[in-house]
């Protein structure tokens, strides 16, 4: 009964808009201050200060003082997932209902950030070649970096030592609501995204969890991961995006 009134109590606290859009906007895994999350959930201060009180207090958000200013946060890997998969039944399992597409949708399905991992049409493709070169398995069941893989992402940059206080998954497949199949996450993904982003490979937009593939982003994918991609972020079509079989 405690674990049903607790699942209760959360499905409350994410089903609100305005916190679901705040929650949302967090997936990007950035820091954001109160007033940047007002203005993305249409609220006023006041009104999101109480939104995210109670997020903060439920575990969902962690906040951290910085001079005058409060930065939330998503509070760890497990809420990320559980959001993500919210959002996967939405995409997947929920009767579709009409509605036009934008530039804004467009560019989320391209490339984004889900949480800490890269995730959309580009990070679909990716996954695709390493699986395709031997380098990563995943399935169903989990994900695994094969001896060929771990000396690949070590050279490119990719730190395989996971924190032994960190307690999350080394490299798990997630289910991309966009594309409806898998990207790379875990430690694995969220590795893999951190040195693109070193690389200056993509650019994040502002006010948005979507990345902008820089032209260092398309010769680099090309060369590391033979993933031949167009920028164009919209329209997206089945010629934007390719793995070359030149392994």
């Amino acid at each position: 009964m405690v674990a049903a009134a607790n699942m209760v109590e959360v499905a409350a606290l994410v089903g609100d808009t305005a916190r679901a859009t705040m929650l949302g906007a967090l997936m990007g895994g950035q820091a954001l201050t109160g007033s940047e999350l007002a203005f993305l959930a249409h609220v006023s201060r006041t009104t999101a200060s109480e939104h995210l009180t109670k997020l903060v207090e439920a575990r969902l958000l962690t906040v951290t003082r910085k001079r005058r200013f409060n930065y939330y946060r998503i509070a760890s890997p497990l809420v990320a997932r559980m959001l993500e998969s919210i959002k996967v039944v939405a995409a997947i399992e929920v009767p579709p209902r009409y509605q036009p597409r934008s530039a804004r949708d467009d560019a989320l399905r391209f490339a984004r950030t889900c949480y800490d991992h890269l995730a959309g049409y580009v990070a679909v493709a990716i996954a695709d070649a390493l699986a395709a070169r031997g380098y990563i398995a995943l399935g169903d069941d989990g994900g695994e970096v094969t001896e060929a893989g771990a000396r690949f992402l070590a050279a490119f940059g990719v730190d395989l030592t996971a924190p032994s206080r960190h307690r999350r998954i080394f490299c798990r497949p997630c289910l991309d609501w966009s594309e409806r199949r898998y990207h790379v996450a875990g430690h694995v993904g969220s590795e893999i995204c951190r040195c693109c982003l070193q690389l200056g490979w993509f650019a994040r937009e502002r006010d948005s969890r979507a990345l902008r593939l820089t032209p260092a982003g398309m010769a680099g994918l090309r060369d590391s991961f033979g993933v031949v991609v167009s920028n164009r972020g919209s329209g997206i079509s089945d010629q934007d995006c390719s793995v070359s079989a030149d392994y």
